[in-house]
């Protein structure tokens, strides 16, 4: 049986370029203090203030409980606010700190020089062309059964869950 070439595999590849990816950030993350952790949740909430706990959790994969605790850890660092919904009492958001936003601008700006280093001498149209071509992978895979319409991933991928 021929073995398949897994470095031309676009699923292996392109699970080994965002794991390369995150141990480049996790590196450069180090310097500004944060854990791999922290700075995903952070990134997330930048990108999806007002979520619950419960959709950051499926959106990130995590347990509740695992990342309930690292919420309370970033509460206690003035970082990350709780708020309550204002029509479900039962229900909190989650929102940044004016605290953290000096370091939510050093972490974007890290990962903007991590971007910027991992497309290297890719020109405008490649670049252009390479994320058209994930959005469109992405928006594929997200119209599968599998996933569904009415899923939380699919809305939370699109926006949509508000």
């Amino acid at each position: 049986m021929e073995r398949e070439d897994l470095e031309r595999n676009f699923g292996f590849l392109l699970h080994d370029v965002a794991r390369l990816m995150r141990t480049v950030f996790d590196r450069r993350g180090r310097e500004l203090g944060l854990t791999r952790s922290q700075w995903w949740v952070l990134t997330m909430l930048y990108a999806r203030e007002g979520v619950t706990q419960s959709e950051l959790a499926d959106y990130l994969e995590w347990e509740k409980p695992s990342l309930g605790r690292l919420l309370d850890r970033l509460q206690e660092k003035g970082w990350v606010e709780r708020r309550q919904d204002p029509v479900d009492r039962r229900v909190n958001r989650l929102y940044l700190t004016e605290t953290v936003q000096s370091l939510m601008r050093a972490l974007r700006s890290t990962a903007a020089g991590v971007r910027r280093d991992a497309l290297g001498d890719l020109d405008e149209a490649e670049r252009e062309r390479f994320v058209n071509t994930l959005i469109r992978i992405r928006t594929n895979l997200l119209g599968l059964d599998d996933i569904g319409p009415d899923t939380q991933e699919r809305r939370i991928a699109l926006g949509t869950d508000d």
